[in-house]
């Protein structure tokens, strides 16, 4: 099946040998031994995680309620009448179906499947890149994407990736989508990292987004004893990455108002009623090198810039996470 697919899951795995995920893990982690495949969370892939990259069939498949969780709590921090660029991928398609609902939004995208999912959205404008079309990820790639880009300025852009790490950032597999979404990020005020727990110590070919112009990360919460992430996510935090976390299965918040709380409304609540799970954490800003950005964005009529987001300002749940005293 990992041949057949580049990557699979190990519930998929699970479901066609009809046994448990837990003896399916000990036979992935035997195979890894041997140096026929690399064990990923929640999955296993083809060896040379470096350079390969799964296509869109493969990756659907993969970490399907972490990504709905994340794309949820994402769509939260979107208001209505902002302008943001949304890059391509599968965790961005999920969040670009979320958006579909809010009034007055502008969506600068170089996805196929982002603008597919806002098509008949009537109250969002979107506005396509140029360039190449990249037929792995439905993505326009190439000298005519980022040149559509120059000039331009959103609130904040919304990225996915192959992996993440707190020494390298955001990065993927393939150079012309990394030079596109570097060129995304340019664009914007702040960025925003979508990526469920399989990425969070993973580290791919090419850089797209340092660790220190990431403004937030959107994560889903890590496994049980899944140490990597835990120090991965920690790492990140010591450098100033706000950690946000999302519940799988927990209701998500509306989109379109922000994610500010009302009265009687604590953090990681959007409608008063009992919180979901055990209490949710507050998303504390923490220091660390960050861009800086002027109070008002040059990017002409119909763009905002970069909209203050306050600690009190996120539903879900979400990590305290503080930097280590050194």
């Amino acid at each position: 099946m990992v041949r057949a697919n580049g990557a699979v899951s190990l519930r998929e795995l699970a479901r066609v040998v009809q046994t448990s995920e837990v003896t399916v893990r000990r036979d992935v982690r035997a195979l890894e031994a041997e140096g026929l495949l690399d064990r990923r969370h929640g999955g296993a892939v083809l060896p040379g995680g470096f350079t390969r990259e799964s296509g869109f069939p493969q990756k659907s498949h993969l970490a399907t309620a972490e990504k709905t969780a994340i794309a949820d709590l994402a769509a939260g921090l979107v208001e209505e009448g902002e302008a943001v660029v949304v890059g391509a991928g599968t965790t961005t398609q999920e969040l670009a179906r979320r958006l579909a609902r809010v009034p007055g939004l502008t969506v600068v995208t170089n996805s196929l499947l982002v603008a597919q999912a806002l098509a008949h959205a009537n109250r969002v404008e979107v506005v396509m890149t140029g360039g190449t079309l990249r037929g792995s990820n439905y993505a326009l790639v190439g000298s005519g994407a980022e040149q559509s880009l120059q000039g331009l300025r959103v609130s904040r852009a919304f990225l996915s990736g192959s992996g993440l790490t707190a020494e390298r950032g955001l990065s993927t597999s393939n150079m012309l989508s990394a030079s596109v979404d570097r060129a995304l990020v340019q664009a914007a005020a702040e960025v925003v990292v979508l990526a469920d727990h399989s990425k969070l110590g993973t580290d791919t070919m090419f850089q797209t987004v340092p660790t220190d112009v990431i403004t937030r990360l959107v994560t889903n919460e890590p496994l049980t004893r899944d140490e990597r992430s835990a120090t991965e996510l920690q790492a990140l935090a010591d450098q100033g990455v706000q950690i946000a976390i999302a519940g799988v299965g927990q209701p998500a918040p509306a989109p379109g108002q922000g994610q500010g709380t009302g009265p009687g409304v604590g953090p990681g609540r959007t409608d008063g009623g009992p919180t979901v799970g055990r209490p949710a954490r507050r998303d504390t800003p923490l220091p660390g090198p960050r861009r800086t950005h002027p109070p008002t964005a040059p990017g002409g009529p119909g763009l905002r810039g970069p909209v203050s987001l306050s600690d009190q300002q996120l539903g879900g749940r979400v990590a305290d996470l503080a930097p280590r005293r050194r």
